[in-house]
């Protein structure tokens, strides 16, 4: 692309952008009233709080936590804190790199009994297989997850976190290998964590019976929600866990945030986690709350976690009105489909920030991570997928990789 093309596609972008991607939040706002809102959910904000029993570990949370991977405010965590929020899941990555500092200071002068902090780490992974590379060492993999842990407990100002997770496993012999455990029960035997899990972001049937199978993982994150189309077999295995003694916390609950692109149709969020909290084996949630006014809505669910006729209804939006919405299972049934094996879980993940969660910085980092140095889908006159969500795959790519010409200033 040359130069001048380039200027116009940029220029077009953001014409075109300020009805579509642009008209997210490209640009910070200084003037949401923060002091009023806080002020605000601190009168409104119930006593009542729904605590259950995070499995073995004897740790009583709070229905609603906190996950940080788009939670930034540190005002709204402390608040959440101080109003009976006990489990919080943070990643080194998180908030590029930022999180985990953020949350070393919100942690400041607070009991450390009062609250339960999980962080993760990836490890040394194969794209392909999703486990670990043969050119790996246990030396080596090992020092990666002790500098892992060692970084997060520095950047949060602890001694120890409560939960380390091994992060976004796919293969469930991954989480079975002997390197694998070995890894985690000496970082846990040399007291870095109290307790061990796993994060599950697809798969997840498969993915917690191995986990559970595994033996020394005390909790799974999982994603969970009710658009997921296997979630009667996500739930069997959750219940799996659940007889186990191991906890279980959903994530994801929100299920993309709106229906439509244009953020016309929101998802009703107070429905949303309620479905999720319905599932007694499920002991907590990690919704990202953003706002004051989120942390309202969600602390909310806890006045009644019974589904009303009409939070029913919204939840079948979806099915009455033909809308796909923004949320993508990442079953990955979609790469073998496509002729190019492009990895369309990822773009479609892009593509739920920037419209569903408005954060166009994060969904073009994450689309940044897929290895495209061009779209073959602008020449692909008949695309070969069908999604499982009934996305439009080749105009949802067509449409998030304009992002990639877009400055990192303009995006927030």
């Amino acid at each position: 692309m040359n130069g001048k093309n380039t200027q116009n596609s940029r220029r077009g972008f953001l014409k075109k952008g300020m009805a579509g991607i642009a008209g997210l939040s490209l640009f910070p706002s200084f003037f949401r009233g923060e002091s009023k809102a806080k002020e605000k959910i601190e009168s409104k904000i119930k006593k009542k709080i729904i605590y259950r029993t995070l499995g073995r570990t004897g740790i009583k949370v709070a229905v609603i936590g906190i996950g940080c991977y788009t939670t930034y405010n540190k005002n709204v965590i402390q608040t959440a804190l101080d109003k009976g929020v006990v489990y919080i899941d943070t990643a080194p990555g998180y908030g590029r790199g930022n999180s985990e500092k953020m949350l070393g200071e919100v942690f400041k002068g607070r009991p450390r009994d009062s609250f339960v902090i999980a962080t993760k780490h990836i490890g040394f992974r194969d794209n392909r297989t999703g486990l670990i590379p043969k050119n790996i060492d246990s030396a080596r993999y090992k020092a990666s997850f002790l500098y892992s842990i060692n970084g997060s407990i520095k950047r949060m100002n602890l001694n120890y976190v409560d939960v380390f997770c091994l992060q976004s496993a796919q293969n469930p012999k991954l989480v079975g290998l002997a390197l694998v455990k070995d890894t985690l029960t000496g970082l846990k035997k040399e007291g870095k964590t109290r307790f061990l899990g796993v994060s599950i972001h697809n798969n997840e049937p498969e993915m917690i019976r191995a986990t559970v199978d595994a033996k020394i993982y005390d909790v799974i994150l999982t994603s969970y929600n009710f658009r997921q189309p296997h979630q009667e077999e996500v739930k069997s295995a959750i219940a799996y866990a659940a007889k186990a003694g191991v906890g279980v916390i959903a994530m994801k609950t929100m299920a993309g945030v709106y229906w439509d692109r244009e953020r016309m149709r929101p998802i009703n969020g107070k429905a949303a986690l309620k479905w999720v909290l319905q599932d007694k084996n499920v002991n907590t949630t990690v919704p990202g709350i953003e706002t004051f006014d989120q942390l309202e809505l969600d602390m909310s669910v806890m006045e009644d976690l019974i589904l009303t006729p009409k939070e029913r209804e919204d939840l079948k939006l979806g099915q009455k009105t033909g809308m796909s919405g923004l949320y993508c299972d990442q079953c990955g049934r979609c790469r073998s489909q496509c002729r190019y094996n492009l990895d369309i879980p990822t773009m479609m993940r892009s593509y739920m920030y920037a419209y569903g969660y408005k954060n166009t910085a994060l969904a073009k980092e994450t689309l940044q991570s897929v290895d495209l140095h061009n779209t073959p889908c602008t020449d692909c006159r008949t695309c070969t997928v069908t999604c499982a969500m009934g996305f439009d795959i080749h105009n949802r790519i067509l449409d998030i990789v304009r992002l990639n010409d877009v400055p990192e200033d303009f995006l927030v």
